[in-house]
């Protein structure tokens, strides 16, 4: 069973696929809290194209690799990637309001589902106000 997460964000179709697929902006917004950050992404935005993104702790206690392959790209519209035996759908719809992005991954194993269900819904926030603050420095 995936687990699915969404969020509104009030900028154009474009803008928002470009902020969740460029690695410039993914390093600004990638974290699920202020005490993460992104310090390296990559992204071959194709199927069979590679993305990567080094996670790390802000005091340097912990790190790790998030990487896999893309599955799927229908740009604007649709995303999905494979890693670690994973999948992950994301989907763009634009609304009256902005673009709803939600977002349907498999669970892993190590972790409760709810857990791992805020966590995402964090890094999803944290894109939001990224692409709303770009919007509103336009």
């Amino acid at each position: 069973m995936k687990i699915t997460i969404s969020t509104l964000v009030p900028a154009p179709i474009t803008e928002v696929w470009r902020a969740y697929t460029a690695p410039e902006d993914i390093r600004q917004w990638n974290a699920a809290s202020d005490d993460w950050h992104t310090t390296a992404a990559s992204v071959d935005l194709r199927v069979g194209g590679q993305f990567s993104s080094r996670m790390e702790a802000k005091d340097g206690s912990f790190g790790f690799d998030f990487a896999g392959e893309y599955t799927s790209v229908e740009a604007p519209h649709l995303l999905a990637y494979r890693f670690g035996g994973r999948e992950v759908v994301v989907d763009f719809s634009q609304g009256p309001a902005g673009v709803t992005v939600t977002v349907r991954f498999d669970p892993e194993t190590e972790n409760p589902e709810e857990a791992q269900r805020e966590g995402w819904q964090s890094i999803l926030n944290n894109f939001a106000r990224h692409v709303a603050a770009l919007a509103a420095s336009k």
